[in-house]
């Protein structure tokens, strides 16, 4: 006999984790994480690639056990992983199913129940009276209309036949989060929800959570859904005592409440420093009076100077016991983006482009002028010519129509949507002989550039890697150092944000608001273009 589905718990569902520990590969990733999940919960799990959020998203789904720590669970959960499995022959329709199967359980009781009513069968008024209170409680009559709703609203595959493994990683998605949007779980756990989404799509998704009646936890880097969704935060990035941070107030409580942290960080880092360097000093100070102490003037009582040694080395001992009680246990706060003085003047003219087309790819002719300081967003639907625009005015491709001009004083430096660094190569050393090909020198020796490690992209274990050997995130942070360390006068950037965290996304973006430098910028980020809302915009027709 089938285990009938189960029923949403609805006011009395729960998830609760207490202590959760978890390690990879020898690594702790998290450390004592309590959270607590219930109807109305929007908490979003954030951090850096690595550190463990889709780990945390499936040990509250009970899909991967915790090294330490419990997790305890009331309600039906939803998960929607990066990437949905496609088992031999499931199809569309099998998924849909599932996702509704408390529903459609739901409607052949109730049609049981009413033909046990029509025969009157003993107890069938009660059995029918349950049963229809379950299927309203479901609203279990319009479940499968809801996910058809989802499923044209995120342009999911809708045939019921088409198999799963018939479809791409990113058709696939949308259908599990369709069903999962259009189902009635208690939780919801979504991972990276917005990768496969249009915009019409992630309108509708976000209103969904907005309104969901169970809970939501979600795992994303898209600022503009955390700060449409999201009111409380799990930050899963490096703190100096090495517990998990936890902040409400929303994505404005989170931005400072993390700001706080990283003071606070960078105060208890320096105040250790300081008093460590005040006891080296101390001890420095003994052992110079102690070596003095062995070389008096001449005319010295030998037996005063005899007597007086045992205070010295005495105090010796004292001060490196000090000196080693006093470590600095509060690691190095983490990097932060130290962007260079570009050269500017307002107004002077740098770039213009008249009139430039590509065949196939940019098809509507732009004309534009970049002037020094001047601020300019790219805007468009895919295939647009965005990318396309960027190289042509970069001198990386050559328009089939019209041309570019770069005055005398334009320095110009593109930072790619996709990388090309060679994974075989050092870090440091690339970084080193790209800058140097420039040749950007004053006088033959100084340089007008800056350090790798004067930037705050990289530390320094990171630059001593082969590049290959660095995540997705550091090859773009190394990406975009080559960009601005040749202070270029005018920065090209194509969808900058990509595979960066966070706090760096808002640390470049203050930077790019008040260089000197003229800035152009391709971008779909929801949260860039809501924070650049006040620069000229060029929109792309298609």
């Amino acid at each position: 006999m089938l285990t009938p589905p189960q029923a949403p718990a609805r006011s009395r569902a729960q998830i609760t984790a207490t202590g959760l520990s978890i390690a990879l590969g020898g690594n702790r990733i998290f450390n004592e994480v309590d959270v607590t999940v219930t109807p109305g919960s929007r908490i979003a799990i954030v951090g850096e690639n690595g550190r463990g959020k889709t780990t945390l998203l499936h040990s509250l789904a009970g899909t991967v056990q915790p090294d330490a720590g419990t997790v305890t669970r009331i309600g039906t959960i939803g998960i929607a992983e990066q990437e949905m499995a496609s088992e031999e022959g499931r199809t569309v329709g099998d998924a849909v199913s599932a996702s509704i199967a408390a529903s459609l359980t739901a409607l052949a009781a109730l049609d049981e129940a009413s033909l046990a009513l029509a025969d009157a069968t003993p107890t069938a008024a009660d059995t029918y009276a349950a049963a229809l209170e379950r299927a309203e409680a479901l609203d279990a009559w319009d479940a499968e209309r809801r996910v058809d709703l989802a499923l044209q609203a995120l342009k999911a595959e809708s045939e019921r036949s088409r198999t799963l493994a018939s479809l791409s990683v990113g058709q696939r998605y949308r259908v599990r989060l369709a069903c999962l949007l259009g189902g009635d779980t208690d939780f919801l756990l979504l991972d990276e929800p917005t990768n496969h989404l249009d915009r019409a799509g992630l309108g509708f998704m976000t209103e969904r959570l907005r309104t969901w009646r169970g809970g939501v936890v979600v795992v994303s880097h898209d600022r503009a859904l955390l700060d449409d969704v999201a009111e409380t935060f799990i930050d899963l990035d490096p703190t100096y005592d090495d517990r998990v941070r936890i902040y409400g107030g929303g994505y404005e409580g989170y931005r400072a409440g993390r700001l706080a942290e990283r003071e606070r960080w960078e105060q208890e880092y320096e105040r250790q420093r300081a008093e460590r360097s005040r006891l080296q000093d101390a001890l420095s100070s003994a052992q110079n009076r102690l070596v003095s102490g062995w070389r008096p003037e001449k005319g010295s009582n030998k037996h005063g100077r005899a007597t007086r040694a045992p205070g010295l080395v005495q105090s010796v001992h004292r001060r490196a016991s000090a000196l080693e009680e006093h470590a600095v246990t509060v690691p190095a706060p983490p990097l932060e983006l130290r962007f260079p003085d570009l050269p500017g003047r307002a107004g002077a003219t740098l770039l213009t482009a008249e009139h430039v087309a590509v065949d196939a790819r940019l098809e509507h002719s732009v004309t534009l002028r970049l002037t020094g300081g001047s601020k300019l967003v790219v805007t468009g639907r895919n295939g647009a010519g965005k990318s396309t625009l960027l190289s042509v005015l970069a001198g990386e491709l050559a328009p089939t129509g019209g041309h570019v001009h770069r005055s005398a004083s334009c320095r110009l430096s593109f930072l790619r949507q996709e990388s090309d660094l060679p994974s075989d190569r050092r870090v440091n050393d690339w970084y080193e002989s790209t800058i140097d090909a420039l040749g950007l020198h004053h006088g033959g020796t100084q340089r007008a550039t800056l350090g790798l490690s004067a930037l705050g992209l990289l530390t320094a274990r990171e630059t001593g890697k082969r590049i290959g050997e660095l995540s997705i995130g550091q090859q773009r942070r190394l990406d975009l150092a080559l960009a601005i360390a040749a202070r270029p006068s005018v920065l090209l950037l194509d969808e900058p944000t990509n595979h960066l965290s966070i706090a760096l996304v808002e640390e470049l973006t203050e930077a790019l608001r008040s260089t000197r430098a003229a800035v152009v910028v391709s971008s779909h980020d929801r949260q860039w273009l809501r924070d650049t809302a006040d620069w000229p915009r060029l929109e792309l027709p298609k």
